[in-house]
């Protein structure tokens, strides 16, 4: 995953503001317990960041590939 599309997982699931809070502030034990800014520095792939902040923060494995398109035509 690149960084881009980390980055714009988050603001969708969680806002621009909170991500950045999320990101800075909470501490993953699934990932050695480091933040997730700390995790990205330390060259941890952000798939990896992404899914335990899911974990974390409760977020449903429907959604852990992104939440679904609402403007998506379905066939």
């Amino acid at each position: 995953m690149r960084l881009s599309q980390f980055n714009e997982l988050m603001s969708d699931e969680f806002g621009p503001e909170y991500s950045a809070v999320l990101l800075r502030d909470l501490v993953l034990g699934a990932l050695a317990d480091r933040t997730g800014q700390k995790c990205l520095a330390d060259g941890e792939d952000p798939r990896d960041v992404w899914l335990a902040i899911c974990q974390a923060e409760g977020v449903p494995k429907e959604r852990w590939h992104g939440k679904p398109n609402k403007n998506k035509k379905t066939k």
